[in-house]
């Protein structure tokens, strides 16, 4: 069986402020277009499909033209993210089309979605994103006193309990698990001995990107891999970057599509294409996904910037770090007129006069002195001569108005 692994789409969301709904639509009809090109059987989609719990109806409109196209080819299997409100995308999930199934409900992360194929049954487990706080009630096992504990690995190792359960009544039925969590290498029983994923470039321990929302509760966020024991694939989502967890190669986010920070700005972004076997073992391979605009950073002082020696960043989405030890006039305004896509523009001065300990300002306090120690703390560069000059003009006229009243 063909299966193609993909997740956090996080439709309408905005990097630094730019509108990146037509790169999201641009994704969603290569998508589609690569489902078909491939002959994919079924699409996982593993959570934050959404950037928000209440999406703009834009990015409605959008999710509806993506699982359209995509049912003409395949079946769709969706869950919620943390990001997503489960109850707005669940919303009339029965109601869906063929080959659409929405699972949404922690009611029915044990009752999968069975797809054939020659070599025979394919069960599908959706588990949505199981926060702690909401579900460790309800996943606790049947007739017990107490909740489950505060924790993701406990809520998760119950939810793939059930899963386990169900799969044992289904002999000789191959099992995906389609999840999202912060799943990391190791033991269930020793989560703090855990490592973090492998990323698939280069094989070392990758970093979260800055533009994962947080998910700790009680100061953890990680499940330990080997809560998901026991099925043959295991499609993550949360992490943006592509990573399998653990050796094995059988557990692994397919990390979103589009860079969302500039962290992620190295990664190779791709949609996964997992092959399953009649034996359960699986191969994958990565396809790339378009890519609208790059994102880059440079540093360097002003001069050098606007030289011409970084012109091949002018297309590129750019955080720009000026070094300039004291404050170049209009530093903003020359940088963006320059490289007409930078996003942030900072001032990191290099070799800037060492900034004064702060001070409480009091009627004893020299206005002189504190202005000086204001301009060197804003500009990084002790403050001129004519600069002294002005602060002391302005105030002795500030004096002489006071005293003329």
């Amino acid at each position: 069986m063909r299966i193609l692994h993909t997740s956090d789409w996080h439709l309408g969301r905005t990097l630094h402020g730019v509108d990146l709904h037509e790169h999201q639509q641009a994704f969603v009809d290569h998508l589609v277009g690569l489902v078909a090109e491939r002959s994919i059987d079924v699409v996982v989609v593993a959570g934050d499909v959404y950037d928000r719990a209440v999406p703009a109806v834009p990015s409605v409109r959008l999710l509806g033209r993506a699982l359209a196209g995509l049912t003409e080819h395949a079946t769709v299997i969706v869950t919620p993210g943390n990001h997503d409100s489960a109850v707005r995308l669940g919303f009339a999930a029965e109601l869906m089309r063929p080959g659409l199934h929405l699972r949404a409900s922690v009611d029915l992360l044990d009752e999968p979605v069975v797809v054939d194929d020659p070599d025979g049954p394919v069960a599908f487990y959706g588990l949505p994103y199981l926060d702690p706080d909401s579900v460790r009630r309800s996943l606790a096992p049947a007739g017990a006193d107490e909740p489950l504990a505060r924790s993701h690995s406990a809520v998760v190792g119950a939810a793939m309990q059930r899963v386990r359960d169900d799969l044992a009544g289904r002999p000789a039925t191959r099992s995906v698990v389609v999840a999202h969590a912060f799943v990391v290498s190791g033991p269930a029983a020793d989560p703090e001995a855990a490592v973090g994923g492998v990323d698939l470039e280069d094989g070392t321990a990758p970093e979260r990107s800055e533009s994962e929302r947080d998910i700790r509760v009680g100061g953890v966020d990680s499940v330990p891999s080997a809560v998901f024991d026991g099925v043959d694939y295991v499609a993550l989502g949360h992490l943006h970057g592509a990573q399998r967890v653990g050796p094995s190669g059988r557990l692994r986010y397919s990390g979103s599509p589009l860079a969302f920070s500039f962290g992620e700005r190295n990664q190779v972004k791709s949609s996964s294409i997992v092959e399953l076997a009649a034996d359960g073992s699986v191969s994958v391979d990565l396809v790339p996904t378009p890519v609208p605009r790059r994102l880059a950073e440079v540093t360097d002082t002003l001069d050098a910037l606007l030289d011409g020696r970084h012109d091949d960043l002018r297309d590129a989405w750019l955080r720009v770090f000026v070094t300039d030890p004291v404050h170049p006039e209009r530093l903003y305004t020359r940088v963006a007129e320059h490289f007409p896509h930078a996003l942030a523009i900072h001032h990191t001065p290099v070799g800037a006069v060492e900034a004064p300990a702060l001070a409480a300002v009091t009627a004893e306090s020299d206005p002189i002195e504190v202005a000086a120690a204001f301009v060197a703390f804003a500009s990084g560069g002790a403050a001129s001569e004519t600069e002294l000059a002005v602060v002391r003009g302005a105030y002795e006229a500030a004096l002489a108005s006071e005293a003329s009243e």
